[in-house]
């Protein structure tokens, strides 16, 4: 028998072989970034300086923060499911504002791949912090004795997750503490009753073979892989079925669902991705937002901020369609934002831009949409919105929306318009609040392709239905939330840490 590396299951390796493409001239998928174009783009000054460029960009910021609310298509948790997701599949730990960087040097500290890895971290035996001891092996922590339905917590108040990012706002906490609560509350039922376990284990098993997992699990971690699966798959149904349409054209989704709109040779992670496109989440916060049904008033979005224990649970029926009636909407994908985003108090220190020389100020430094535009144009030097468009036009439908603020930009002697920003006009524009064009393309496409080139995906598992145990009429990510927090009282008490 072949020597394991510390801490990985037969099972574990069976899943990273499988989630590698399987066609013999693709390469593995990579730990990096990359560019779709391939080429950097740098910001070209003529009439004007690095500093005009960055006051012109702060002027644009500074009218896209909003103190109203809007509604748009999608339920208000569906912004922190958004970061949920992006902390599944990125996480850049290596660039920063005001130094250039090559993405194919950035490398991404999470798997390119839909895993939930940071609910599971790499399991009970190479992340022995997240679980129990002893028949509670198999079950991740969660509680603690300030508030049973938190998360985790060491004794200095710092989440037992699998990524600490999870724990930086109430509500992406609270996301997080319901899907372990989902995890463990499957495991106690699995555990009690043959009947529920056989629903579980059907559903766990298709797409695979017998013998993925008889010979490569070892019995003790049978039903905690089953269960993993499981909730995995489903995850992945939401995203694809309920979290992408809430913002994204239908059409762009049905296109990349039919077709790779990028070729086999596109990077699985863009930073056109992950440095502009995904960024669209923050059009989509409200300035506050209720966290409990008894509130009498809204929270400002910046008092949800911290990593600390939280003493109260948030109402997920406020964020989500529990049992079809109408929870409170996030903004539609569009040019505005909640105000208090222009002004992030949390950020304490001016940007210097290195390789331009200039020193952005501290209310330029603490402008998120400003920071967005400065990130896509200098750090990463990304393509624009236009040369995206053109670029595209030969494969896809494109909109060429009427771009009020590229008009403002070329009057300034800028001619292209930062992605990021391209690509909220196309949803204000033409999208109905959803992102279209370029925008919904590129999305589109990153997602399809880590369904499609994963071979553990649900796309694979013909057949598939959501299970019945997450019925709601709001969707079954609200149903997700429903069965955590209706079950959630049968979780063992002994997992409770800090």
């Amino acid at each position: 028998m072949s020597r394991l590396p510390h801490g990985m299951s037969r099972l574990d390796l069976l899943i990273k072989h499988k989630s590698q493409p399987h066609a013999p001239h693709q390469a593995p998928l990579p730990a990096t970034l990359g560019r779709l174009t391939k080429m950097a783009n740098p910001v070209q000054v003529k009439n004007l300086t690095h500093q005009d460029v960055i006051n012109i960009l702060e002027k644009i910021a500074k009218g896209m923060g909003t103190k109203t609310a809007a509604a748009g298509p999608a339920a208000a948790g569906m912004t922190f499911f958004g970061q949920f997701v992006d902390h599944d599949i990125t996480l850049d730990a290596t660039s920063a504002l005001g130094t250039r960087i090559d993405p194919a040097t950035i490398p991404n500290v999470r798997t390119p791949t839909l895993d939930l890895d940071c609910v599971y971290g790499f399991g009970p035996e190479a992340s022995p912090h997240l679980y129990g001891k002893g028949d509670t092996a198999s079950f991740l922590v969660y509680g603690n004795c300030a508030n049973p339905y938190d998360l985790a917590r060491t004794s200095n108040g710092t989440a037992l997750i699998g990524d600490p990012r999870n724990d930086e706002n109430a509500i992406i906490s609270q996301i997080q503490a319901n899907m372990i609560a989902v995890h463990n509350i499957l495991m106690g039922k699995c555990l009690a009753d043959p009947k529920f376990y056989a629903t579980i284990q059907d559903c766990a098993h298709m797409g695979t073979h017998h013998h993925d997992w008889h010979g490569n699990v070892p019995d003790r971690h049978m039903v905690f892989e089953e269960v993993r699966r499981f909730v995995r798959m489903h995850y992945q149904w939401v995203i694809w079925n309920e979290f992408l349409p809430s913002f994204v054209d239908q059409g762009c989704l049905d296109e990349a669902r039919q077709k790779d709109l990028f070729g086999a040779d596109a990077p699985i992670m863009p930073v056109e991705f992950t440095g502009a496109i995904y960024r669209f989440g923050h059009a989509t916060a409200q300035p506050g937002y209720k966290l409990r049904k008894s509130d009498k008033s809204k929270t400002d979005m910046m008092k949800i901020l911290g990593f600390d224990p939280r003493k109260n649970s948030v109402d997920m029926a406020l964020f989500f369609d529990l049992d079809g009636k109408p929870a409170p909407k996030a903004r539609p994908v569009g040019t505005s934002l909640g105000l208090a985003l222009t002004a992030l108090p949390f950020i304490k220190d001016e940007v210097m831009l290195n390789d331009i020389g200039v020193k952005m100020t501290l209310p330029q430094s603490q402008n998120l949409p400003l920071r967005n535009m400065v990130r896509d144009r200098y750090t990463y030097q990304l393509a624009s919105g236009e040369q995206f468009r053109d670029w595209m036009r030969g494969d896809l439908d494109l909109y060429a929306p009427d771009v009020k603020i590229h008009a403002h930009l070329k009057k300034h002697g800028i001619t292209k318009t930062p992605l990021w920003l391209y690509a909220l006009q196309e949803a204000e524009q033409q999208g109905g609040g959803k992102l279209t064009g370029v925008g919904g393309a590129i999305i589109a496409s990153v997602f399809a392709r880590l369904l499609r080139l994963d071979r553990t995906t649900y796309w694979h598992a013909h057949g598939f239905a959501p299970s019945k145990h997450f019925h709601n009429k709001g969707g079954v990510l609200a149903g997700m939330m429903k069965f955590a927090e209706t079950n959630r009282k049968s979780i063992p008490k002994a997992l409770q840490n800090g």
